[in-house]
């Protein structure tokens, strides 16, 4: 995989105001080069021994976050490294977040993954949760919740309505808890970025359509 330049041109023009957040899971730190080269700054990594090799070898000026799921044993080597992780999604992660920022004395940026649909497979918390999580982060002095993200895993048509009741449920958490910022909304990828724009994305994230095969 390669970037393609003109593409990554077009998205980052027509998504302003929101964020392009690349997800790089399938390119190495050369072509993460060359997407900060056509001015996309935010890099979206799904597995985490896959991210700390290209960190090392990165020394570009653009922002990590972490976007895939991330495992409880895995929170200790990406904490002080990321600017942001999109997919807290179980009290466990939040527990763990909260111990190892504590030990290193940083705060740490997250965005809670919301089970919008209520799928039993797909990880997240249900819209019917999501208070009692507030409630429980009001005790992690070191995090500090930026918003929601989601992944609706339906066809791109339908997505819509799901993305309107992150947004609702965004509105309603950021007025009954406002000590937290509560502004972003990590919603859209490649096939379906446009409707979640319409419907309040701040950022998308997207890998396939930025990209294309080396032979063409």
């Amino acid at each position: 995989m390669i970037v393609n330049q003109q593409a990554v041109y077009k998205i980052l023009e027509e998504i302003k105001p929101a964020t392009l957040v690349a997800a790089t899971k399938y390119i190495d730190e050369k072509e993460i080069e060359e997407l900060e080269k056509c001015g996309c700054f935010y890099y979206g990594e799904n597995r985490v021994q896959a991210f700390l090799e290209k960190y090392e070898k990165y020394h570009g000026k653009g922002h990590w976050h972490f976007i895939g799921t991330l495992q409880t044993n895995k929170v200790k080597y990406i904490i002080d490294k990321v600017d942001l992780i999109h997919s807290v999604n179980s009290y466990s992660l939040i527990d763990e977040l909260e111990k190892q920022a504590s030990k290193r004395d940083i705060k740490i940026h997250i965005l809670l993954q919301v089970n919008i649909a209520n799928e039993n497979s797909k990880h997240g918390f249900t819209i019917e949760e999501m208070n009692n999580v507030m409630v429980y982060i009001q005790k992690c002095s070191a995090l500090i919740v930026d918003g929601l993200m989601m992944i609706p895993h339906i066809e791109a048509e339908q997505t819509r309505p799901y993305f309107q009741q992150t947004h609702e449920l965004l509105h309603k958490l950021k007025r009954d808890f406002p000590h937290h910022p509560l502004k972003e909304l990590s919603m859209g990828m490649s096939e379906d970025y446009h409707i979640a724009l319409e419907e309040g994305a701040t950022f998308v994230r997207i890998g396939r359509a930025l990209f294309k095969d080396e032979q063409s």
